[in-house]
């Protein structure tokens, strides 16, 4: 039985096969559309995209221009080649900026771009191109029901852009004075993040950063910047016990703040 259902269903491929081979031959491009969107349902999105492709110049002017660039733009996110999919998003928004599938093309453009961001570690060019392309999008339709998706992955993007600024922070640290004050370039950097994205979730463990740094370039000072340099770390102390009172680095925070004081007396 099991060898019988394998031979028809290796019957019914091989016919699909022979069938979309004839239609990509064929002249038809009415059929061809048809047989596009059929596959586009079922799922099959090369088989819908080579076709797609085929007929879109000569939809171009059509009542089915519009429906088959938005297609063929689905197409290629369910491929998962996101940076294609996000063109022809594009590219469907610019030529039908009032068309049926406007906003969702332009919110779809923006998830592309999101779904092909790197992981922190990497270049981030295509982070900053999404995060462009969501605010766009929230520009476009401020009271899209997909607004609450895109401003949590603008938020998730941001995140990633500060993870980065907090590895280069870390790495300047664990460099300490090693050929130059590393702690201060630490200091900048972990400072510059906060400052562009202040409601980061990576808030405490940047602020406590500065605050290691700050206390890092006081021991290690010159006699004569020591004294200061200890001070600067007592008033980076009680901002962050300000801020986060109850933070897991409490214990160390306050060593340090002990440290310096001890230091300066």
């Amino acid at each position: 039985m099991k060898k019988f259902v394998a031979i028809i269903l290796s019957a019914i491929m091989l016919a699909s096969c022979t069938q979309y081979a004839k239609v990509q031959k064929s002249m038809d491009y009415d059929y061809k559309y048809e047989l596009a969107k059929a596959y586009y349902v079922e799922g099959e999105y090369s088989q819908a995209s080579s076709l797609l492709e085929d007929v879109l110049a000569f939809m171009k002017g059509t009542i089915y221009a519009e429906e088959s660039l938005y297609m063929l733009s689905m197409c290629y996110f369910g491929m998962k080649d996101y940076v294609t999919a996000s063109q022809y998003f594009t590219t469907y928004c610019n030529t039908y900026p009032k068309g049926v599938y406007a906003e969702i093309a332009r919110f779809m453009s923006a998830k592309a771009l999101y779904l092909d961001t790197p992981d922190p570690r990497l270049d981030q060019s295509s982070t900053i191109r999404a995060i462009n392309e969501i605010q766009v999008f929230t520009e476009y339709y401020p009271y899209s029901d997909y607004r609450s998706i895109a401003h949590d992955m603008l938020y998730e993007l941001h995140d990633r852009l500060v993870e980065k600024e907090y590895r280069s922070a870390k790495l300047y640290y664990d460099l300490g004075n090693y050929m130059g004050n590393n702690y201060q370039a630490c200091i900048i950097t972990a400072q510059n993040a906060l400052n562009d994205y202040p409601y980061t979730k990576l808030r405490e463990d940047l602020s406590i950063l500065i605050l290691r740094a700050r206390y890092g370039m006081a021991k290690e000072s010159v006699k004569e910047k020591m004294i200061d340099r200890y001070r600067d770390t007592i008033d980076e102390y009680h901002a962050f016990k300000n801020e986060f009172p109850e933070s897991k680095y409490m214990k160390e925070a306050d060593k340090m703040y002990r440290d310096s004081q001890k230091a300066i007396k």
